[in-house]
C-alpha cells in the first residue's frame, strides 16, 4: 500500500511509534545490526557499554562528584578531537 492510498486516520499504535510496528521493527533490526558490525569492528562490546553506565549511576550515588569527574573527562578527550578539527575547518573557509 502506497503513502498515498492510506487511510488518512492511523491507529494509536501507529500514532504512537510513528510508523507501522513491523515496518518499525525491521528498519529498528537492520539499523541495530549495522551498530552492532560498527561496535565490533572497533572493539566496543555491548556488555562493557551497559557496565560503564552502571557503573556512572553507581558513582553518582556514591559521591555525585565522581560523575562531575567522568563529565569532565569525556569533555576534554572529545574536545581533544573536536576542536583541532574545527579549527581547521574554520581555516580553511576562511581562505
Amino acid at each position: 500500500m502506497s503513502e498515498d492510498s492510506r487511510p488518512a486516520s492511523r491507529s494509536m499504535l501507529e500514532r504512537i511509534l510513528g510508523d507501522r510496528p513491523v515496518a518499525l521493527l525491521v528498519k529498528l533490526a537492520l539499523i541495530s545490526l549495522l551498530v552492532g558490525v560498527i561496535m565490533a569492528i572497533f572493539g566496543f562490546d555491548a556488555a562493557d557499554l551497559v557496565r560503564g553506565a552502571v557503573d556512572a549511576i553507581h558513582d553518582a550515588f556514591r559521591d555525585g562528584a565522581g560523575v562531575f569527574r567522568q563529565i569532565a573527562e569525556y569533555t576534554l578527550a572529545g574536545a581533544a578531537l573536536v576542536v583541532p578539527i574545527w579549527l581547521v575547518l574554520r581555516l580553511l573557509r576562511g581562505r
